[in-house]
């Protein structure tokens, strides 16, 4: 029974060390709780979390979904979105080396109630196109449209993402003030982190394109 949802060793664990260099990388959602704890404190932060990481859920839980609707309607509609999402990978890592990852941590700001930063942090996933244009072409890179339980996989995989950020992002909240200070210190350190996304998805994008081709 567990086979029929997680993928062979190999995908899942460079599908995990994939999450892990997302997990990492600045976006609207870390720059919201980092922002809360250090302007407010860690229990602001772990709700402003809590709400971006049900929101997550929420996408990985509909994108898998739909994903496997489109499987069962069209293998070749599925197989072209890997494509189309091997092109869409590779333009994401040209963009974090060219534009770089923004992640601005304000000491400043009122204080909230946590259920109203929670909601915030729902919103914030919730309501961010980007992360479901990402989820639609960087899931199907992990599952062959021939598997037969390609279906029970894709939503593995989505719910798999979620829960690997959670010991990163709740390791981040707890640091938040001395990742502050020494982003302060070294303005090009999330340089390191931009190539390490750029790397990853780039890989990945080649390894699909040569796939299709043999």
């Amino acid at each position: 029974m567990l086979a029929d949802f997680v993928p062979a060793l190999p995908v899942l664990a460079a599908y995990a060390v994939a999450a892990i260099i997302l997990s990492l990388t600045p976006g609207p959602d870390m720059t919201f709780f980092l922002s809360r704890t250090v302007s407010q404190s860690r229990a602001a932060g772990l709700a402003a979390f809590g709400g971006a990481s049900t929101g997550l859920v929420i996408h990985s839980v509909l994108i898998a979904a739909g994903l496997s609707v489109l499987l069962a309607a069209s293998v070749t509609a599925f197989t072209i979105l890997k494509v189309v999402g091997a092109a869409y990978l590779a333009y994401l890592a040209w963009d974090a080396i060219r534009h770089g990852s923004a992640l601005s941590l304000d000491k400043k700001g009122r204080v909230e109630a946590l259920r109203s930063v929670y909601l915030k942090g729902l919103m914030v996933n919730l309501l961010n196109p980007k992360i479901i244009v990402f989820f639609v072409t960087f899931l199907p890179q992990f599952v062959s449209p021939a598997d037969p339980e390609a279906a029970k996989k894709l939503l593995f995989l989505g719910l798999f993402f979620a829960v690997v950020n959670v010991p990163i992002c709740v390791g981040l909240i707890l640091f938040a003030d001395r990742i502050a200070g020494f982003l302060k210190r070294s303005p090009r350190a999330t340089r390191i982190v931009d190539w390490a996304f750029a790397t990853v998805l780039g890989a990945f994008a080649i390894r699909l394109v040569l796939a299709e081709s043999r």
